[in-house]
């Protein structure tokens, strides 16, 4: 199709497709001697996620390095439908928020003859910082890149303490009973997925990579599976009667560690689990005398894996999930793997 179908089918002006053309987010081939440009379905999800993407306020030049940094999974229906789902989840979620804030502001100024306006603006502050705070995570790791590497990993003794019994902890603390739906967060390959479908539940999982993602849908078609990250699950409230992660959380700061635990209860069902089983600290005076034991033995390698990774402080998490409305129980698995098993009213 030309250009000009291209405008009236997505309805937006030829001048518009220019723009994205000059910037290099869509690269329509030319026909023959006439120079006219020709677009192909893939131009057309491609341009669509490019508008969906400039819809929730995302700039071009981030949108330019997105489609670089998923280069490999680019020209497939399914990629574009799923990277403009994972955006209007967190669309969805920010607007939510400013809803909620909008709704706290006008019962404060109700009844008042007069209101501070610093109390609004603390208000205004708090859910600018929530949203600074799901902007300011960044994939340090690579998840991409070592995705058909990771089970090797894990499964090698190169990974997580006890990988495999941490998993089967995990599984056992979900307690699963036949037929009830999950979510496993941040599934990567799908290992703790795997092993609660075979207990009976219907399994969804979310990750942030497409690879990780591509390797859970060849081991485990059974699994739903959908791109999205920790801080807007592409999945509608109140929707699973259990939510498990294992291994994820540690790639979280604390503030954002507080926006997933939210998140968890926003898709759990009145009476849901939440188990998580992850790297903690029992809080920082623990935190602080496990470092200087490992400085004075010299395990400068563990310090530095310490320090790269964001370990929970597990006081502030139940803390958090008190907020929430969750009672908790707690055990540790190893050396720095705890598990917490939490239940909302």
């Amino acid at each position: 199709m030309q250009i000009k179908d291209m405008a009236h089918r997505l309805q937006i002006t030829p001048r518009a497709i220019r723009y994205y053309e000059e910037k290099g987010l869509i690269k329509p081939s030319k026909a023959d001697a006439s120079g006219y440009r020709q677009f192909t379905e893939e131009d057309v999800w491609r341009l669509q996620t490019i508008i969906t993407l400039r819809e929730v306020g995302m700039a071009v030049e981030d949108i330019r390095e997105l489609l670089i940094h998923m280069k490999d999974q680019e020209g497939t229906l399914l990629h574009y439908l799923e990277l403009q789902r994972s955006f209007m989840y967190t669309r969805w979620v920010e607007m939510s928020k400013v809803i909620q804030t909008t709704e706290a502001m006008i019962e404060r100024v109700k009844g008042r003859e007069s209101i501070d306006p610093a109390e609004l603006f603390t208000l205004a502050e708090a859910n600018k910082r929530l949203k600074q705070t799901r902007d300011n995570w960044v994939d340090r790791w690579n998840f991409n890149e070592w995705a058909d590497r990771y089970d090797e990993w894990v499964h090698g003794g190169n990974g997580h303490e006890s990988y495999e019994n941490v998993l089967d902890e995990v599984v056992a603390a979900v307690a699963v009973k036949p037929g009830e739906c999950g979510l496993d967060a941040g599934t990567g390959t799908g290992n703790l997925a795997g092993r609660l479908v075979k207990k009976g539940a219907k399994m969804s999982g979310f990750d942030q990579s497409p690879q990780m993602l591509k390797q859970c849908r060849a081991k485990h078609a059974e699994v739903e599976t959908k791109l999205g990250t920790f801080f807007a699950f592409p999945f509608l409230e109140n929707r699973f009667d259990f939510v498990a992660t294992s291994y994820a959380l540690h790639h979280l700061t604390d503030d954002q560690k507080q926006l997933a635990l939210a998140e968890c209860r926003r898709v759990l069902k009145p009476g849901g689990r939440l188990v998580i089983a992850d790297l903690m600290f029992e809080d920082q005076t623990h935190r602080q005398a496990h470092l200087e034991a490992l400085e004075e033995a010299g395990h400068t390698r563990v310090i530095a894996d310490i320090q790269d990774r964001c370990y929970a402080d597990r006081s502030r998490l139940l803390q958090e999930l008190v907020h929430l409305g969750f009672t908790n129980e707690v055990r540790q698995l190893g050396t720095f793997t705890h598990l917490i098993l939490s239940t909302c009213s």
